[in-house]
């Protein structure tokens, strides 16, 4: 492909976006520092958000999550996803990044940075092992990467989870800290509350998002479910994302700004967080030769984190004053910035790679429309 072919690509990719797309980054900006305004400036406005709540979560929060994840689940080709599951080298090297990798890499940046502060360390070590699985996938279409890759990576994720996450806990706070001759910490998680989580976050737009397309498909086909009805039902899934991003930053606005020395010392080891995570990432994908779309789907799916599964560990178990719950809250403060940014530089990147690396490919006509 030339470079005249690939600027032809690039502009009738842009052309065919929408104007929610094309300035998405300005509106999740205008949604976090609105959230923000709210938050601190109509204090009355956080107990009645926060009055009903599903588990350890605000139900506003809860809604715009299912709002969120539902139509990027209805979009999947649950039919192809036989075609992933043999890709074992993309799932050896998605289970190493996210559960040994992201939460050592985590550990060591909580310790450089914090080691002062061991509430925001801890705080830092928990958003570590919660491995992402709901944002990641918007992610990950803006992107154009795999939907059916990044499904499934999500749904190993979540049993993953299930499983595994007390047990790190317990060793990242407890375990490896003694070993290296580090203060420690006793603590206890619940493992019904991740469980419950997981669940209610991805089984119930996971089942819908199933129902959707086995009743689409049967009754108009798959060609008109493809290119008709799920263009048309995309953008709930932005619409959604504005609106937990909204309802969130309301619900913490006092909290982030009434602290913003301990926001900026969490938010350093934060960054370099996601740009390590993603660039390791992408760069193994590149050289293990996955082709673009799952080596970016790789990249997002493992620099994610699950903030609402963090948060609902930190208040559980340190309280909803705690330093632990503001490291929470701050994640997906610098969480959406970075992974915008990272999009970009992922759409950027498949723009350029040459078709001899075979890690470009044409994109996809119902990811356009």
């Amino acid at each position: 492909m030339t470079s005249a072919d690939r600027q032809r690509l690039d502009a009738h990719v842009i052309e065919r976006m929408s104007v929610l797309d094309r300035f998405l980054p300005l509106w999740i900006l205008v949604a976090m520092a609105g959230g923000l305004l709210l938050g601190r400036l109509v204090p009355s406005l956080q107990p009645v958000l926060d009055s009903v709540r599903i588990g350890q979560t605000s139900l506003p929060i809860a809604i715009g999550l299912l709002l969120m994840l539902y139509p990027v689940l209805a979009r999947v080709r649950y039919e192809d996803m036989g075609r992933v599951t043999g890709d074992r080298r993309l799932l050896w090297l998605s289970l190493l990044l996210n559960w040994v990798v992201g939460p050592l890499l985590m550990f060591t940046l909580a310790w450089v940075f914090l080691a002062d502060s061991p509430a925001f360390r801890t705080g830092l070590i928990v958003i570590g092992l919660a491995r992402c699985i709901a944002m990641v996938l918007i992610w990950n279409d803006l992107a154009r990467g795999d939907r059916e890759a990044g499904a499934l990576l999500v749904a190993i994720n979540s049993v993953f989870q299930i499983i595994a996450y007390a047990v790190l806990g317990w060793f990242y706070l407890s375990v490896l800290p003694g070993w290296l001759g580090l203060p420690t910490e006793d603590v206890a998680f619940s493992t019904w509350d991740i469980t419950r989580a997981v669940l209610i976050f991805l089984g119930i737009p996971l089942a819908l998002g199933l129902l959707t397309r086995a009743v689409g498909v049967r009754a108009r086909g798959r060609e008109w479910y493809d290119t008709t009805f799920a263009p048309r039902i995309a953008p709930l899934a932005l619409y959604g994302l504005l609106f937990t991003i909204v309802v969130m930053f309301a619900l913490q606005g006092e909290a982030i700004t009434s602290d913003l020395g301990g926001v900026l010392s969490i938010a350093v080891p934060l960054l370099a967080y996601f740009a390590i995570m993603w660039s390791v990432a992408f760069a193994l994908g590149w050289r293990s030769r996955l082709g673009y779309p799952r080596t970016a789907t790789l990249a997002f799916t493992a620099a994610g984190n699950n903030f609402e599964l963090a948060i609902a560990v930190s208040i559980g178990v340190w309280g909803v004053t705690s330093g632990q719950a503001l490291a929470g809250v701050v994640g997906p403060l610098i969480e959406v910035p970075a992974l915008v940014g990272l999009v970009y530089v992922s759409l950027w990147l498949r723009s350029r790679m040459s078709r001899g690396t075979g890690l470009e490919q044409q994109p996809d006509p119902a990811a356009m429309a």
